[in-house]
């Protein structure tokens, strides 16, 4: 039997030492697929993948009450229906990123002319509103999928020539922030605080340059995280809240994101959307 050319060996290639070649691919392949669809720029849109469109909320939601009354002294019964109606709530915001990416794609995107990208994870929930209000406009977006041991799903909504597979979390996330002019969180878990974490991070220690940080959905994120308390104990900076700002609507978030680059420097966008 002929012996394989190194490159063509996948046994050997999944090796340990191989590592920092599959590290290395990682960065380049999505680099390269990128730049040849002329993706200058991007707007990152990231949240929770459980987040359903409505209908389907709604739908689970009857499910979760009729399973209920079939055994109402269920614990477990009753916390389902009432993540159920959680999630019928949370689901508004499955539309506003659908319109949100719909409107910047519109806007940014006229055949030759990739700018403001929309890019997710990939996945269901959020990141499918993202890829499908773009694919609504007609536009390309990004999905960055990830392998986990849950199979996470690329949507259908994805551009399927800018559709990635990561292995690596780590050169994933630093896909998200290479060409981004923006970073917009919806509501989410673990992955999206992640994310947005890191995000504010590199910010506030200068290791990327200031872009708009919008959230979207003021009241769930004043619940989830006690900004005022991380500055009244003194592990972050006052001047660190001002790294992000919130908004409700889609309209209202691509309006701070054509703020800020028409200021530049961001400094009337700050002062403007304080967080309170």
């Amino acid at each position: 039997m002929k012996p394989l050319k190194a490159y063509e060996n996948v046994d050997f290639l999944k090796t340990d030492v191989c590592r920092p070649v599959r590290l290395q691919l990682e960065l380049l392949h999505p680099e390269v697929v990128m730049a040849s669809h002329q993706v200058r720029s991007t707007i990152v849109l990231f949240g929770s993948a459980r987040i359903p469109d409505p209908e389907r909320a709604r739908t689970e939601l009857a499910m979760a009450e009729q399973n209920l009354t079939g055994n109402p002294e269920s614990g477990e019964m009753q916390f389902r229906r009432d993540v159920a109606r959680e999630m019928v709530k949370l689901s508004h915001y499955y539309n506003v990123a659908r319109e949100f990416a719909r409107v910047v794609s519109q806007c940014c995107q006229d055949g030759s002319k990739c700018e403001y990208v929309i890019m997710t994870g990939g996945g269901g929930g959020i990141m499918e509103a993202g890829n499908r209000g773009a694919d609504d406009a007609g536009a390309k977006s990004v999905g960055l999928n990830i392998s986990l041991p849950m199979e996470q799903q690329p949507n259908p909504y994805v551009t399927p020539e800018l559709c990635f597979e990561f292995h690596y979390f780590s050169i994933r996330k630093m896909h998200f922030l290479l060409r981004a002019k923006a970073l917009c969180g919806f509501p989410g878990g673990y992955g999206t605080l992640d994310e947005l974490f890191e995000t504010l991070t590199l910010i506030s220690t200068n290791k990327i340059h200031r872009i708009p940080v919008i959230l979207f959905g003021r009241e769930f994120w004043e619940e989830i995280i006690n900004w005022p308390a991380l500055v009244r104990r003194g592990v972050i900076s006052p001047e660190d809240i001002d790294i992000f700002s919130y908004c409700e609507t889609a309209e209202e978030g691509w309006q701070l994101i054509q703020d800020f680059w028409r200021g530049r420097n961001g400094v009337a966008w700050r002062n403007r959307h304080k967080p309170g």
